[in-house]
């Protein structure tokens, strides 16, 4: 048994605002408040919160372009969408551009010439803070093969393709506030069978997330939210 990503929810301020602002710069079409899923990416949920953004999210967007026109056109398109630069110190050999969205939620605009995004899809990876045991747990959760362990950095991928989520390993970052952006898994089977066949990874429940209803708010191993569907 295991579990899919039913769905990406991003806590916003202004939903419909946010919404908008992604749509333009992953040039997917917009629902409202909701990116629909396509072949290539689940859906992206903008969910209603008014809690100030007040440290660095645990996870951010790596976006993949295929030129280095195309690099520039995308970073050009978020700034006149209400993006900004990220004042962000950058190694000489490092060719990403650090930007943020209009709530100040974090992103990369990735050169186009990423060798470990290659392939993947628009946003090449949702790219998080967290541990090498992290990592494990969520290959497991999603029955995703690791394609990247070194140095304590992990990365899954679907044997379908796609983007990635890739963890950072340590040191990880001690929050104080909730986590905005969280992912909402859909059981293959029986709910309470999964949260228990999680809980037997390593996760645990918590009442901090703000799930659907019928939805069980749970942790990983870092104590980062997921919600597992009714």
């Amino acid at each position: 048994m295991s579990s899919s990503l039913h769905a990406l929810s991003f806590a916003a301020a202004d939903p419909t605002r946010l919404a908008s602002f992604w749509g333009g710069v992953l040039n997917r079409p917009v629902d409202g408040t909701t990116l629909p899923a396509t072949d290539t990416a689940i859906p992206i949920r903008f969910v209603p919160n008014d809690d100030p953004k007040v440290e660095p999210n645990q996870m951010h967007f790596d976006t993949t372009t295929t030129s280095w026109e195309d690099q520039q056109e995308t970073v050009e398109r978020a700034i006149s969408l209400g993006g900004a630069h990220l004042d962000f110190d950058l190694e000489p050999d490092e060719l990403h551009v650090p930007l943020q969205d209009p709530e100040g939620n974090e992103f990369c605009v990735i050169e186009p010439i990423n060798n470990f995004l290659k392939d993947t899809a628009r946003i090449g990876a949702y790219s998080s803070d967290g541990t090498q045991a992290v990592g494990y747990f969520w290959s497991k959760a999603l029955d995703w093969p690791l394609v990247w362990d070194q140095d304590e950095e992990t990365a899954i991928q679907s044997r379908d393709g796609g983007s990635k989520i890739s963890w950072g390993g340590p040191p990880v970052h001690i929050r104080t506030s909730p986590v905005r952006l969280h992912f909402d898994l859909a059981p293959d089977g029986d709910q309470q069978s999964e949260v228990e066949r999680l809980i037997s990874l390593g996760a645990t429940r918590t009442d901090t997330t703000p799930c659907e209803d019928g939805a069980v708010a749970m942790a990983d191993p870092d104590g980062n939210a997921f919600c597992v569907m009714g």
